[in-house]
């Protein structure tokens, strides 16, 4: 038994080192299946932070406010309050809103008093012509909804006035800095800071809703969203369900189609290696033979390719690490334009697969070695 190892690590390196080609087919093989799974596996595991930066474009996916009907207003203060108590990195971005009417010369429009540092990552699909208004404390500075300025004949740079028929005095001046088209109720709203509507309004501190933009799994909005309502009982806390849905629904198909491609590159990979292993196998009927013949056991011979197989399969399991980590890179480059972080369970999920891929492959081949007959193969049959 002392001088068994080295001779079996001899006819491993030897099977090795004299067949490279079929070695390196399975060792390409392998390593294809486990970039793949490794790219893969990095894209599944960071694809939460990845599609929440592309799924914010949607715009906000939570809503804030009173849960009696209509026009009814909360403290600005609770909002505050709310947002510097939520659960840390819950809340990505929120704005606030007072809404209202105002008189623009002889016509009245309606006026929506906002936070623009809240609500500028809020409204990235908004199209602006001109720019945003950008300090919270700007209150001369305001933007149009596109078919309010049509109506108004306004533009980017137009001087309109804010009347106040409770006084005839009251005159507010502001230039249009920027003129939105949203697709929704903004487009026939005036849009100001927040401080001004509040005064222009006569409700200081007071808020008709507030729209946010939380990042997390499902639950744990659900769960906010419940404390929220249970230590504020008047006010409506909910995620916007066309927002979340759509998310939910992005996400499970996007990560449905990587597990498919990914089996799919696995089961292809084992058809390979197993096509290599057979090969091998049969070509080297004669030398297990004549070690059976020499007093080799049945399983020392499974053992020895089960040692070439699945070296081959950690050589090909550390390069497709490497290979699939370039992979996944160039694959959050181009989808989401950020880098895929690792993360831990990558490594042995990819390590686990290949070597399976690999175990599964050699099944019919040992069975096939095993099937050999020494007599008949050394007599030329």
């Amino acid at each position: 038994m002392a001088g068994a190892d080295p001779m079996f690590r001899r006819l491993v390196w030897r099977a090795l080192r004299w067949r490279r080609g079929r070695a390196a087919v399975v060792f390409a093989a392998l390593t294809v299946g486990a970039a793949i799974v490794c790219a893969l596996a990095a894209v599944y595991f960071d694809i939460h932070a990845g599609m929440s930066r592309e799924l914010r474009t949607f715009g906000a996916n939570f809503y804030l406010g009173p849960a009696g009907a209509g026009g009814a207003t909360w403290a600005e203060a609770d909002f505050n309050h709310l947002i510097a108590g939520a659960p840390p990195g819950l809340v990505v971005a929120a704005s606030p809103c007072l809404l209202g009417t105002a008189q623009v010369g002889a016509r009245r429009v309606a006026l929506a008093g906002v936070s623009f540092e809240g609500l500028r990552p809020l409204a990235a699909y908004w199209q602006v012509r001109g720019a945003w208004v950008a300090a919270d404390f700007d209150d001369r500075n305001a933007m149009l909804g596109a078919r309010l300025a049509e109506e108004l004949e306004r533009g980017v740079g137009d001087e309109l006035t804010l009347t106040n028929d409770l006084a005839d005095d009251a005159a507010k001046p502001l230039r249009v800095k920027g003129v939105v088209e949203t697709g929704d109720a903004n487009d026939r709203r005036l849009i100001v800071s927040l401080a001004l509507a509040q005064e222009w309004l006569g409700q200081p501190g007071r808020l008709s809703h507030a729209l946010l933009r939380v990042d997390g799994p499902p639950e744990r909005v659900a769960a906010w969203a419940a404390d929220v309502r249970q230590r504020y009982p008047a006010l409506d806390a909910k995620p916007i369900l066309r927002i979340a849905a759509a998310e939910g629904l992005v996400l499970d198909k996007i990560k449905g189609l990587m597990g498919l491609v990914a089996l799919v590159i696995l089961a292809l990979a084992t058809l390979c290696v197993n096509t290599a292993l057979t090969a091998s196998v049969s070509a080297r009927a004669v030398e297990f033979a004549l070690q059976q013949a020499l007093g080799a056991r049945r399983r020392a011979i499974v053992a020895q390719i089960l040692a070439e197989t699945l070296l081959t399969a950690a050589a090909a399991a550390a390069a497709g690490l490497a290979l699939g980590w370039v992979l996944a890179q160039l694959i959050g480059r181009a989808v989401f334009a950020a880098a895929i972080t690792f993360r831990a369970p990558v490594l042995p999920l990819t390590v686990t697969l290949a070597l399976a891929a690999a175990l599964l492959a050699v099944i019919l081949p040992i069975r096939r070695a095993l099937q050999t007959e020494p007599a008949r193969i050394l007599k030329g049959e």
